[in-house]
C-alpha cells in the first residue's frame, strides 16, 4: 500500500506507484512520475518534469529535478529521467535539463552534498562521493567513480570504468580506464583497482596496459600514438572503445606530461 505521511506535500497530477514511501515534509511536485518501491525521505524535493524508475532512494533534504541554474532560466521546468536503485543521500542535487534532457542510469550511489548540473548524461553503477560537481552537459560512462570535492568543467566528459581523485579539477576528458589527479587533473595511470573490482581478468588489463603505455607513453605526437596503439591490440574491444574516446574528444583528453619534448623557445 501507498505510504505517504501526512506532513508530506504531493501536487494533484504527481504520479505515484502504490509501493512508495514519502517521508515527512516530503515535497512532490505535479509532474513527477514515481515508480515501483520508491523510497522519499525527509524533507527531500521532487520537481520538475522528472520521471523515476523503480527502487531509487532519496534521503534527507535532497533535491531532485529542480530548474537549471542558468541566467534567466531559473522558472523553468526542465525534464529528467532517473532509471531504478539508485541511492541519493542527504542533500543531493540533481538538475532538470536546460537545453535537452538530464539523464541518470541505475544503481549509481551519490553520496552526501554531490551536484548533477542541468543536461548531464550518466551511465549505470556510477559513484559520486561527498561534494562531488558536476557542471552542465557532462557526460559520464558505465562504473566511473568520482571522489570527494572533485569538479568538472561543463561538456567534459569521464569514460568508462575512470577513477577521479579526490579533490581534482577536471577541464578536459578523461580517458576510459584511467585514474586522474590534481589541480589541473593530470592522467596517472590506469585505474587498476576499479578494473579488478570490474572482474577484469589479467590477460584483459595487460592488453589495457600496452595500449595505454602506447597511447600516453609513446613516442610520436598524438595521432602516431593512436595509430601504433590501434595496431597493438586491433581486435581488444575496450581498446577500440578507448580509441574512439579519443577521437571523439572536442575539449582534449587528459594526458601525461610529455617531458622528452623539447622546451618552447
Amino acid at each position: 500500500m501507498l505510504s505517504i505521511h501526512p506532513t508530506a506535500v504531493v501536487a494533484p497530477g504527481a504520479q505515484i506507484h502504490p509501493t512508495c514511501e514519502v517521508g515527512p515534509y516530503a515535497v512532490i511536485g505535479p509532474h513527477v512520475q514515481l515508480g515501483p518501491g520508491n523510497v522519499v525521505g525527509p524533507h527531500a524535493v521532487l520537481d520538475g518534469n522528472t520521471s523515476i524508475g523503480a527502487g531509487n532512494r532519496f534521503h534527507a533534504s535532497c533535491s531532485i529535478g529542480g530548474s537549471p541554474q542558468i541566467t534567466g532560466r531559473a522558472g523553468d521546468v526542465g525534464r529528467l529521467i532517473i532509471g531504478d536503485d539508485n541511492v541519493f543521500r542527504e542533500f543531493v542535487t540533481v538538475h532538470a535539463g536546460g537545453e535537452a534532457v538530464t539523464t541518470i542510469g541505475s544503481r549509481g550511489l551519490f553520496m552526501a552534498t554531490a551536484h548533477v548540473a542541468h543536461d548531464c548524461v550518466l551511465g549505470d553503477d556510477i559513484v559520486m562521493a561527498n561534494g562531488a560537481t558536476l557542471g552542465g552537459h557532462v557526460v559520464i560512462g558505465d562504473r566511473a567513480q568520482l571522489s570527494g570535492l572533485c569538479a568538472v568543467h561543463q561538456h567534459v566528459r569521464i569514460g568508462e570504468l575512470a577513477f577521479v581523485a579526490g579533490g581534482a579539477i577536471v577541464t578536459q576528458d578523461v580517458a576510459p580506464y584511467c585514474l586522474v589527479q590534481g589541480d589541473r587533473a593530470k592522467l596517472v595511470s590506469l585505474n587498476a583497482v576499479g578494473l579488478r573490482r570490474a572482474g577484469l581478468g589479467a590477460q584483459d588489463v595487460g592488453r589495457l596496459k600496452r595500449t595505454f603505455r602506447t597511447l600516453f607513453h609513446g613516442q610520436g605526437g598524438l595521432a602516431e600514438r593512436m595509430a601504433a596503439a590501434e595496431a597493438l591490440e586491433p581486435s581488444d574491444d575496450r581498446t577500440v572503445r578507448l580509441l574512439a574516446f579519443m577521437r571523439d574528444s572536442v575539449r582534449g583528453v587528459i594526458a601525461t606530461p610529455r617531458r622528452h619534448l623539447p622546451a618552447a623557445a
